[in-house]
Order: structure tokens, then C-alpha cells, then sequence
């Protein structure tokens, strides 16, 4: 008797989340498509002009902190539910058994789609070796997930058009797919920290086959905008706020002369410049926007930008668990010489 109450609540609460999506679809295309009237709208608010250095750096905090928010809400959301459909021991057992070369192509477009940050880089880690999964496999995955994820993508898709998001996303999978295939053949499993090997030998992941209904699907894409968004809305303000002051008050004739594509050593520099940092796709995004349209080569900020996200300093450090120095070594190189590769093939191709 209780099964037809169940059943009607089901249906009630699958038609408020449709109606609810709905009008939220409704309402972001409405706010994306007037972003650059409201931030005119409030710049003269304010008694500012754009003409002046202050004025057009506001103006472009203005614009772009709503843009990057929007976008980031919505994909999010939509990779939120995605990713129920790829639930890390799913992912482990997709990937286990696969041999190289059509493991490294698999298990680096999974981490476009697939959770990742550097908090999780050693429990992944270990996950996918212990269920058999190669080492280079695994690392081909554990570049892709930071560097080629949904965010980035969207983001560069947002502000720089289709082809930019497009050569992007080819060029990082390259990255992945290249450096862990070189990782893997170099057999450097015994680099790998003690305690991870003696894991390795004994503890196998299970996959679980449950059933996810599309209301907990819906759930989770809300669930994924709550931690991704209110844990990285701190740097989207930082990245926003640092690219308005380059658009207002860099000359565009200094920031052409240092990563210009006629500095050949721009691009290396830039990806020692990236590593020190610490932040993410929605962060770097705004200044990569910003030192473009003053003027920098496009190869050499996403060289930066790259960087960043794929060789930050705090994830070594975290990777340094799991991992003994010659093999993080090993990976920084390898990764480098593949960004540096990237970012001299944007400058001779765009």
C-alpha cells in the first residue's frame, strides 16, 4: 500500500526539478545575453568612464566576475550529473587491464569528465594502481583531469570562441596521452614510495554496480555546484580582480615585449613563472583573458595557464607521498616538455 505514495512522490519531485531547471535555463540565458549592458549600466552608475584606466578596469571586473560565474554554474552542474555516470570505481574498473596506448587515449578522456583536484591526487593515485590499472595509464589521467577538465574548456569556449576551446582541448589530451605513454615505457614503478608498492600487492577496488535514479542525478549537479563553486568563488574574484588591473593599467607595448611571440624564450619562462602558483581554471582564465587582449601570444599564456593547473607546486608536494623525487622528476619533465610544446604551436599556428 505504501509503494503508490512513494511512486507519486517520485513523480511530484522529478516535475518541480524539471520545472526548476527550466526556469533557471530560462533565467541564465537571459542574464548571460545582457552581461555587457549591465557592467555599462553600472560603470556610468558609479560615475565612472571607460575612457580613463580605472574606469575600464572596472568596467572589465564588472563584466567578466558575472560571465565567469554563470558559466561556471552551468557546466558545472551539467558535468555534476555527467559524473554520476562515472563513479571512480566504475572508472577503475574501465581502466584496469587496458594496455598501453589505448589506456593512456581512454584514461586521458575520462579525466575531462571525471572529478580531480590536488586534495585527491594521492587517494586516486593509489585507487587506480592498486586495481591494476598501469602507471603510465594512471598518470595520463592524473595530467588530463586538472588540465583538459570542463571548466577550462567552457571558459575558453565562452571567451575565446570554438577553435581556441577546440586546439586547446586536442593539445592537452596530446599532453596526457604522450607523457604518460613515456612514463610508462621508462618502467619506473619502483620509484614509486614503499607503502604505496606493498599496497599494490594486496588490495584490489571492486566496482559497484547500484542504480542512480535521475532525481539523484539532479542531486548531485546541485551538490557539485555547491563544493566546486563556494570553494573556488575566492579565486575567481583574485584571477577577475588581477586581470582588471592588467586591462586597465598594463600597456599593451610591455606586455607585447615580454610574451610576445617574437621572445622565443617567453613561453619557457612563462611555465616557470606558472608553477609557484596555486589556483585553478576559473581563476587563471580571467588574467589569461586579460594579458591576450594586452597584447601577449596566446601560446605563450596558455603555456602559462597550463602550468598552473597541471604543475603547481602544492600539488608535487602533495604527490610526494606516493611518489619518490626521481619520479616526480620524471613527471614535471615530461608534462613541461609538453606544455613548452603547446605553447610554441599556438604562437606559429594562431
Amino acid at each position: 500500500m505504501s509503494a503508490v505514495p512513494f511512486e507519486i512522490s517520485d513523480r511530484s519531485k522529478m516535475a518541480q526539478w524539471l520545472l526548476g531547471i527550466s526556469l533557471a535555463t530560462v533565467a541564465w540565458f537571459i542574464a548571460y545575453s545582457q552581461l555587457s549592458d549591465f557592467a555599462e549600466w553600472l560603470v556610468s552608475l558609479l560615475g565612472l568612464s571607460r575612457q580613463t584606466h580605472f574606469g575600464e578596469a572596472v568596467h572589465f571586473f564588472l563584466y567578466d566576475t558575472p560571465k565567469v560565474l554563470l558559466l561556471l554554474t552551468g557546466i558545472v552542474f551539467i558535468m555534476g550529473i555527467i559524473q554520476t555516470f562515472f563513479a571512480p570505481e566504475h572508472t577503475r574498473a574501465l581502466l584496469s587491464g587496458k594496455r598501453e596506448g589505448v589506456g593512456n587515449v581512454l584514461a586521458a578522456s575520462l579525466g575531462i569528465v571525471t572529478p580531480f583536484c590536488s586534495c585527491s591526487a594521492v587517494p586516486l593515485f593509489i585507487g587506480f594502481l592498486s586495481a591494476g590499472v598501469p602507471l603510465g595509464v594512471t598518470f595520463s589521467f592524473l595530467i588530463s583531469a586538472p588540465m583538459v577538465n570542463e571548466v577550462a574548456l567552457v571558459l575558453l569556449f565562452g571567451m575565446f570562441g570554438w577553435k581556441v576551446a577546440a586546439l586547446y582541448l586536442g593539445m592537452g589530451l596530446m599532453v596526457a596521452i604522450v607523457a604518460g605513454l613515456v612514463i610508462g615505457k621508462l618502467k619506473m614503478e619502483h620509484h614509486l614510495e614503499d607503502w604505496v608498492q606493498k599496497i599494490l600487492s594486496g588490495q584490489t577496488a571492486h566496482p559497484t554496480d547500484e542504480a542512480v535514479s535521475w532525481i539523484e542525478r539532479f542531486q548531485a549537479g546541485r551538490h557539485h555546484v555547491k563544493e566546486i563553486v563556494g570553494k573556488v568563488w575566492p579565486y575567481i574574484l583574485a584571477g577577475i580582480a588581477l586581470g582588471a588591473g592588467i586591462h586597465g593599467f598594463v600597456p599593451e607595448d610591455f606586455m607585447a615585449s615580454f610574451m610576445g611571440k617574437d621572445v622565443w624564450w617567453a613561453v619557457p619562462a612563462a611555465v616557470v613563472l606558472g608553477v609557484p602558483m596555486y589556483t585553478n581554471a576559473a581563476g587563471i582564465i580571467p588574467i589569461v583573458e586579460a594579458l591576450i587582449g594586452k597584447g601577449a601570444a596566446l601560446g605563450t599564456v596558455l603555456a602559462f595557464m597550463m602550468a598552473v593547473i597541471a604543475l603547481s607546486a602544492p600539488e608535487m608536494i602533495i604527490l610526494r607521498k606516493a611518489l619518490k623525487p626521481t619520479l616526480i622528476a620524471t613527471f614535471a619533465g615530461v608534462v613541461a616538455t609538453g606544455i613548452l610544446l603547446v605553447g610554441y604551436v599556438f604562437n606559429w599556428v594562431l
